[in-house]
């Protein structure tokens, strides 16, 4: 597979999963969406190593990062899922476009080496100031929305976090079995929450539903990752980083032209504070050393 391709399959899966979760939920329940997901994301995985014939480690440092890894796909997706059943799935996609920032933010204070400058420090505030223009009509008003955007960003902040502790562990370790190695522990977590719970199957599914959950399974738990990984390691990081501030867009714009999603001034305004956040975050020293060399030739 090219590069491009590639790239291009991410930005598409990444762009349209805020939505197949919202329409994954539309069932009994969407801890019934989250589980079936995971379910089908951890029987194909195993199969693929099967296939593919790729050796699971079980030395003490891959049980650390499996551990991590299966406790955040179960923390951040249960939050994720059940906040995004009061905001937008654009909206979503926008609080979690913050995953640069954030992890950004952990990485100077648990990773050697990593350091913010001013243009981090920045991009974090607009990034936070951007999040309040977003929700200026609902402080007030909604707290359903409050209480999405909050879970979303727990969410986000579990994910940063098992990111950056994953990369203090610093082994390598093939990336089909961290996702398996993680399903192994978080399916369990995730069924036996369903079954405590209230939702049952009994009503059926919506096709809807159905086709987002078994989408989500294959695509957004395996093809979405596996592509992120294969992108990773054949361009820069700058590059990579491009996408957080491609899907927030798209992602807009699916949920309003698929699901009728209405995107307020506010939202616009605030989607675009973000996104200015996150590029003075990803590439603000690039920026500044091309504008001060310019200057000194001047």
């Amino acid at each position: 597979m090219s590069v491009p391709a590639a790239y291009l399959g991410m930005i598409l899966i990444w762009s349209t999963t805020p939505l197949a979760i919202k329409w994954s939920a539309g069932g009994p329940g969407f801890l019934t969406g989250v589980t079936a997901r995971m379910v089908i994301g951890l029987m194909l995985c195993v199969i693929l190593i099967k296939l593919l014939r790729i050796p699971m480690h079980w030395r003490k440092e891959h049980k650390r990062i499996y551990a991590i890894s299966g406790v955040s796909i179960y923390g951040a997706m249960i939050s994720v899922y059940f906040g995004a059943q009061f905001i937008s799935s654009g909206l979503v996609s926008v609080v979690y476009g913050l995953t640069p920032i954030i992890m950004g933010l952990m990485a100077a204070y648990w990773l050697p080496g990593a350091r913010l400058t001013f243009n981090h420090l920045i991009g974090a505030m607009l990034g936070i100031a951007g999040l309040g223009m977003i929700f200026a009509d609902d402080l007030h008003m909604d707290k359903a929305a409050l209480l999405g955007v909050g879970m979303v960003l727990v969410s986000v902040t579990v994910h940063c976090m098992s990111s950056v502790l994953i990369k203090r562990i610093n082994v390598t370790a093939h990336p089909l079995t961290m996702i398996t190695g993680g399903l192994l522990l978080a399916v369990p977590m995730f069924l036996a929450t369903w079954l405590l719970s209230p939702e049952s199957l009994d009503g059926g599914m919506p096709v809807t539903a159905v086709a987002s959950i078994l989408y989500l399974g294959a695509f957004g738990t395996v093809v979405g990752w596996a592509l992120y990984y294969y992108v990773l390691v054949r361009v820069s990081a700058a590059t990579v980083a491009l996408v957080t501030l491609v899907t927030p867009v798209m992602a807009l714009a699916i949920g309003k032209a698929f699901n009728g999603e209405v995107v307020s001034v506010h939202a616009l305004a605030g989607t675009g504070i973000i996104l200015s956040g996150l590029a003075l975050h990803q590439w603000g020293d690039v920026l500044g050393g091309m504008v001060r060399r310019a200057a000194n030739r001047g």
